[in-house]
């Protein structure tokens, strides 16, 4: 079982939750894996949480439901209760075993990042190591891109048979490193790698990422073979293309449907499989978004258009 692996069952040990929790991982930044996990019990036993041993990593959790009058401990010992209301982030270091009572229902995701992840990503920017987190206990912040960003993934781990791996690498990457630059001090050089890629490296980068419309590659897989870091990647990538990794393979996948609904005998079933996407109803979804008409209007309408129209 991989680190995240075992922080996932962690944490549902830490929670008792009688099930694993739906969980999200990416392995984006230098071998440092990272994970997001929802957490939820509308009745649970009531007691004090379990105890994480100690390491050398951080949790960021977003609530999202109120759990007032929370008793919170460290290290062993009580040291207060807080109100802790829905939509506040929290962030934790487990080298202090933070605990608290469950005696009401709980609700939130919690982002595992691990010290080697920070440290990446900061040799990535180019800028001095994070020697640590706000993480002050009881204290929350009303932190609109933990939000947003939670809320993206929120909808990632209750369709995970549809997220691929490019979208997971990218959010997580955006939440790294906002948590370091909002919570660490982490200071980017702004005015290093901050042009596109080659147009060499950006027509490899889109055949390779067109070879793989299932979106099983990582960005580190792709970045590595340019000899680029993931940042780096993504940010010359998107400068290249106009979009991030993930999009541009939505958007592939798109292309590639359309030319596969020239062919009028093939189900828009098998269709959706042979374009990457995980069902006919995520095919019907992206479609939908990235066209504005369904797979069938679009056919229907294309059918009788000149020959060759997408």
């Amino acid at each position: 079982m991989t680190q995240t692996g075992v922080f996932v069952q962690r944490l549902g040990q830490f929670l008792h939750l009688t099930d694993a929790p739906p969980s999200l991982i990416t392995r984006s930044l230098r071998g440092a894996e990272l994970a997001v996990t929802e957490t939820r019990d509308d009745n649970p036993v009531p007691g004090l949480s379990g105890s994480f041993t100690p390491e050398d990593a951080f949790l960021v959790s977003l609530k999202l439901h109120d759990y007032p009058d929370c008793e919170l401990w460290e290290n062993g010992k009580c040291v207060m209760k807080a109100d802790v209301p829905a939509g506040a982030t929290y962030l934790y270091d487990l080298k202090t075993d933070p605990r608290y009572v469950i005696n009401k229902p709980f609700h939130s995701l919690f982002f595992y990042l691990p010290r080697s992840a920070l440290d990446g990503l900061a040799e990535q920017s180019r800028a001095p190591r994070v020697d640590q987190l706000a993480c002050e206990l009881g204290v929350g912040h009303d932190d609109a891109v933990v939000r947003h960003i939670g809320a993206t993934l929120q909808q990632g781990l209750r369709r995970s048979d549809e997220t691929n791996q490019l979208f997971i690498d990218h959010m997580m990457l955006a939440l790294t490193a906002h948590v370091a630059q909002a919570y660490g001090g982490l200071r980017p050089d702004n005015k290093t790698n901050r042009g596109g890629l080659a147009p060499w490296q950006a027509k490899q980068a889109c055949e390779r990422l067109e070879a793989d419309l299932g979106g099983k590659l990582s960005l580190e897989q792709i970045a590595a073979e340019f000899g680029l870091s993931v940042s780096h990647f993504s940010r010359a990538f998107r400068t290249s293309t106009g979009l991030p990794p993930h999009q541009w393979l939505l958007r592939q996948r798109v292309k590639t449907a359309k030319q596969l609904m020239s062919v009028r005998d093939l189900p828009l079933s098998e269709i959706a499989i042979s374009a990457g996407f995980a069902n006919q109803s995520h095919f019907t979804r992206v479609f939908s978004a990235v066209v504005g008409v369904s797979p069938g209007a679009w056919r229907r309408e294309a059918q009788g258009g000149p020959e060759g129209d997408t």
